[in-house]
C-alpha cells in the first residue's frame, strides 16, 4: 500500500477532479449508497445529505470546502488535505467495508476525525479505480479550529499503511531461503515416534487451519455478516459491518497464535526424550534371583 499525501490546496475542486481523473461536472452524481463512489465520510454527512445520499461532484467539492467560505479571514487558506492510496499489484480485491475501515483509519491517523469529536473536519474518501482510493479533507474544523495533524503526517501515514497491510493480510512479501526455513509447514512436521507434545500440536494445527478449521468458518461468517452489514444504509449499519470486520481480524490473529503455539510444541516433541504412548521398559532382573 502506497499513500501519496498531496500538496495542500485552498479548493476540493482540483483535489476531486485529480481523484476522479476527469474534470467535475453539474451531471455526474456520487452517492454513498452501497457500490456508490463515495465508500467513506466524516460522521456528520447525514445532516446535509438529502434522501437520495446523491450529489454532483461539484457539489461534493462545495460541502468540503464550505468551512473556508464560512470563514473568509481565516489565517491559512491552504486547508484541502488531498491523500491518494495505491494498493500493490499483488494485493487481493477489497471489499467496500475494507476500504471503508482504511479510510476512517487513515483520516483518524491525519486528525481529520479525533474518536468521539462530532465537531471534527469534513472528508470524504472516494474510490474511482478497483485499486485507487482517494481521501479529502478540509483541515479547518466544523468549530473552527484546525485539525491537529501530526508534524511528519507522511512519516505517520507510512506507519500506519504499514499496520494495515498486517490486519488486512496484504502483499505477504516473498519469503527468503532463511524465512523458508522458519515456516509453520516446515517446522510441523510430524516426528517419526509420537511424543507428549506431538498430539497437542496437532490439535492446535486443526483449530489454526487457515480456512477448513473450526475458527475458520466463524470468521468467514462474521465476515459474510459484516458484508452484508457494510451494505445496508445508514451509518449504524456501517458501523456495525466496520465492528464485525474487525471481530473477525482478531479470529485471524487467534489463529496465528495457535499457529505459533503449535509450532513451539511441535519443535519440542522433536527433542522430548522420552516417547508417548510406550510403556516405561521394566528393570532386568538380576542373575541371583533366576531360578
Amino acid at each position: 500500500m502506497i499513500i501519496h499525501v498531496n500538496r495542500r490546496g485552498i479548493n476540493a475542486v482540483d483535489a476531486l477532479a485529480d481523484a476522479l481523473g476527469r474534470p467535475l461536472s453539474q451531471d455526474e452524481g456520487l452517492t454513498t449508497e452501497p457500490g456508490g463512489s463515495v465508500v467513506a465520510h466524516w460522521e456528520q454527512l447525514d445532516r446535509y445529505t438529502d434522501e437520495s445520499r446523491t450529489w454532483t461532484t461539484s457539489e461534493w467539492a462545495q460541502h468540503l470546502a464550505d468551512p473556508l467560505r464560512e470563514r473568509p479571514f481565516a489565517a491559512r487558506r491552504h486547508a484541502i488535505l488531498h491523500l491518494s492510496v495505491r494498493l500493490h499489484p499483488l494485493d487481493r480485491e477489497l471489499s467496500p467495508a475494507e476500504w471503508s475501515e482504511i479510510a476512517h483509519r487513515l483520516a483518524r491517523t491525519a486528525g481529520l476525525a479525533p474518536p468521539n469529536d462530532d465537531r471534527a473536519c469534513r472528508w470524504i474518501a472516494v474510490r474511482d479505480e478497483p485499486t485507487r482510493m482517494d481521501l479529502i479533507g478540509n483541515l479547518l474544523r466544523v468549530d473552527g479550529d484546525w485539525a491537529a495533524t501530526p508534524r511528519r503526517l507522511a512519516l505517520v501515514l507510512e506507519t500506519e499503511a504499514r499496520q494495515l497491510e498486517s490486519d488486512l493480510l496484504l502483499h505477504t512479501r516473498h519469503p527468503s531461503a532463511e524465512d523458508k526455513v522458519a515456516t509453520p509447514q516446515a517446522v510441523l512436521a510430524p516426528p517419526s515416534v509420537p511424543t507428549a507434545t506431538s498430539p497437542l500440536a496437532g490439535i492446535l494445527n486443526q483449530l489454526a487451519a487457515e480456512q477448513a478449521g473450526p475458527i475458520a468458518t466463524v470468521r468467514q461468517l462474521i465476515e459474510q455478516v459484516g458484508r452484508q452489514a457494510a451494505a445496508l444504509p445508514g451509518h449504524e449499519a456501517a458501523a456495525a459491518g466496520r465492528d464485525l470486520f474487525w471481530a473477525a481480524r482478531r479470529l485471524h490473529g487467534v489463529q496465528e497464535q495457535l499457529g505459533e503455539i503449535a509450532a513451539r510444541l511441535a519443535r519440542a516433541s522433536e527433542t522430548d526424550p522420552s516417547p508417548a504412548g510406550l510403556p516405561p521398559r521394566a528393570p532386568a532382573q538380576s542373575a541371583a534371583v533366576k531360578r
